[in-house]
């Protein structure tokens, strides 16, 4: 069977019309992971029992796959009386994937201020939830808008595997087009070239904000 463009472009509006579904779960799933990652971060740096066990929780998280995190969540939870929708279930999932690796972003982005400004702080007496709020995060997120946008290419990448659950984005369209007519090619090609816009257009977006923040910080 030939490839045909005409069918290609013929699918394209169905599979734009979820398009929403996909960024939008992305964008979610990229807050959440950046302020799970950012608390995981924080408590890691405690100097205590908790520090230990969030640096296991931490390992743990990015030693599973995504997939396993989006089957125990959907398919696992019910059985305990939790039944999330699968959207839901969607941004959960990516969340706390990604949240492992944005934790390290931000530890190396915390580690790259000079150790003397939170000491100082503490000198003047000022409370850790302070010092985070006021000193660190601000200088933080200079240092890690770049990783932290990368990070929102692989979440974009990633929201596929939400096709297992049936949640409505372009990869779970392009199959409902291809089972229905038997031609897997074309829709495929389609998403995937939709994907690589996209994932430029951030690329791009992430380029622009980190000169604007070099620029700010001189």
């Amino acid at each position: 069977m030939n490839f045909s463009l005409e069918f290609a472009v013929a699918t394209v509006p169905a599979i734009l019309s979820v398009i929403g579904t996909t960024i939008g779960v992305a964008l979610a799933s990229c807050v959440g992971a950046s302020a799970l990652g950012f608390c995981f971060e924080i408590t890691r740096r405690a100097a205590s029992v908790t520090g230990y066990l969030m640096r296991f929780v931490i390992d743990f998280i990015r030693s599973t796959p995504v997939l396993a995190w989006l089957y125990f969540l959907y398919f696992v939870l019910p059985h305990y009386g939790v039944a999330l929708p699968a959207l839901l279930v969607g941004i959960l999932g990516l969340s706390i994937y990604f949240s492992g690796y944005l934790a390290e972003v931000f530890k190396a982005g915390i580690e790259a201020i000079p150790q003397g400004q939170s000491e100082a702080a503490k000198a003047l007496g000022l409370r850790r939830a302070d010092i985070v709020l006021f000193i660190l995060a601000p200088q933080m997120l200079r240092n890690v808008a770049a990783p932290i946008g990368n990070h929102f290419v692989s979440i974009l990448k990633a929201t596929p595997y939400l096709a297992v659950i049936a949640v409505p984005e372009m990869l779970g369209k392009a199959f409902d087009i291809a089972s229905d007519t038997y031609r897997y090619a074309e829709p495929l090609t389609v998403v995937g070239l939709i994907f690589l816009v996209l994932a430029l257009t951030i690329a791009g977006l992430v380029k622009l904000v980190e000169r604007k923040l070099t620029e700010a910080g001189r």
